[in-house]
């Protein structure tokens, strides 16, 4: 089931109704959610709730006995059986194709034919963020920042929670066990936030991010016909959309979960102001930048090791970080050259200037420069192949820039990247998300209005989510 989908609504409408139901029966509550988990996730594919249903099962066991084991040894035992469950699968499922495909490319390379008979593996819509939430739990828990969960349904809820299931935020368990297994109440306040969020975030998902889809295809489907204006344009097209896509996804189940009592962590901070690639990075995919920080970077030394190994580690991190996004060499591409930003900011002087604000030009400066820098990387992120990379970098800097098709790319492209920048400079000025409650009531009823009539005219194009191929 999409979000973006009657069947949605109407299933979610029915868990919601039910769950008002059982206010105040919070096991009750949390096996409704267990079953309407499992019930959206064996939409897409019945077969694959075995899935979450082992890496349940294991890491509940394994932390449990991570945590009452008196011998470290047992406990590394018990945790290198929670990275192999996960990591095993999600090599399985994700990565086993894409290694002996590169292995034959590599045999080739040097004239030797080699076939390795490996099945078409159908990829489990949203496998790379289930198992980071459950695999990150087990971290935690045998690095003593967290306490083993013994509740084995609050723990399945953890895991299987259908509003981030399928494309995060990855939560951390410290922050979202305890409101599983605490009382819950629905506030109007909740109901407030929720619609604000639920609101915005069809308004960037349907609106938005949709509305770029059939351009980006479009240049996408044969870059090598178009000049170099409608390169640049298609991927702001894309930046504009896969932004509106991932964060309106986030958006809307912040949204309906806020409607259950449930608090989802915030997982984009305005990117696109970003005024360098560490700051970008702290602003995109805040979870996944926190998992990997936290239980790879640091782990492997950090910055605590000198700068030649400080830069190995970041350009470790942002290769696993890209790789994560797919078995793909285009996306090892894009995790190299974030890298590599990152390396080569880690290196050069702070921009900032200490406690001193920098001037307004010198801000506008660094943070056009950030985005230009991170536009050139999303043309890494969306083609297909490294020759595709090729072409479509050849088209960008060194093609017939003139392209008489362009201002037909050129209004609706430039439009929806300045109403996403416009509301994202508005929460930046107000150090706020909930910038429509703060607002006076006939401005929030308008822009209200504004969304839902937009949403009604675009209408549900069955889009499916980018990061549901994660």
């Amino acid at each position: 089931m999409l979000f973006n989908g009657y069947p949605f609504l109407v299933f979610y409408a029915i868990v919601f109704a039910i769950y008002v139901l059982l206010a105040r029966r919070t096991r009750a509550q949390n096996l409704l959610l267990l079953v309407a988990s499992y019930v959206f996730y064996g939409a897409w594919d019945f077969r694959f709730l075995g899935l979450i249903a082992l890496s349940t099962t294991v890491d509940y066991f394994a932390a449990l006995a991570i945590e009452r084991s008196a011998s470290e040894r047992l406990r590394a035992v018990w945790m290198g059986i929670s990275m192999v469950a996960n990591l095993g699968v999600l090599g399985v499922f994700k990565y086993l194709g894409f290694a002996a495909e590169s292995f034959c490319d590599l045999a080739a390379v040097f004239q030797l034919t080699v076939s390795l008979p490996v099945a078409e593996i159908i990829l489990p819509v949203g496998i790379s963020f289930y198992t980071f939430q459950t695999l990150g739990y087990t971290l935690d828990v045998y690095r003593g920042r967290t306490k083993a969960c013994s509740d084995p349904l609050a723990f399945a809820v953890y895991v299987s929670f259908f509003p981030q299931l399928v494309a995060g935020p990855i939560e951390r368990a410290n922050h979202f066990l305890p409101q599983i297994r605490q009382a819950r109440t629905i506030r109007r306040v909740d109901l407030a936030i929720g619609t604000q969020f639920v609101l915005l975030g069809y308004f960037s998902k349907v609106v938005i991010a949709d509305s770029m889809a059939p351009l980006v295809d479009q240049f996408y489907a044969a870059p090598e016909r178009y000049g170099g204006s409608i390169a640049w344009l298609a991927n702001l097209g894309f930046a504009t959309q896969i932004y509106g896509d991932f964060a309106g996804y986030t958006l809307i189940a912040r949204g309906i979960s806020r409607w259950m009592g449930f608090r989802l962590i915030s997982n984009f901070k305005q990117p696109y102001l970003a005024d360098s690639p560490r700051d970008f990075w702290r602003r995109w995919h805040r979870s996944l930048s926190t998992w990997l920080r936290r239980n790879l970077y640091f782990e492997l030394g950090g910055n605590r090791l000198g700068i030649a190994r400080t830069c190995l580690n970041l350009m470790l991190t942002m290769l696993l970080g890209g790789l994560w996004h797919g078995a793909s060499w285009n996306f090892v591409a894009w995790g190299g050259y974030q890298g590599l930003l990152l390396v080569i900011e880690h290196w050069l002087p702070d921009h900032r200037g200490g406690n001193q604000r920098p001037s307004l030009p010198r801000r506008l400066f660094y943070k056009s420069g950030t985005f230009l820098l991170m536009l050139v990387g999303w043309t890494l992120f969306r083609c297909s192949s490294l020759s595709e990379i090729g072409t479509v970098l050849q088209q960008m800097f060194f093609g017939n820039f003139y392209d008489s098709r362009a201002l037909a790319f050129a209004w609706p492209i430039l439009t929806a990247f300045t109403v996403m920048q416009l509301l994202d400079c508005w929460r930046e000025k107000a150090r706020s998300e909930l910038i429509l409650l703060r607002a006076p009531a006939m401005v929030r009823i308008a822009i209200y209005t504004f969304f839902v009539l937009s949403i009604m005219s675009v209408g549900f194009r069955r889009i499916t989510f980018i990061y549901f191929q994660f």
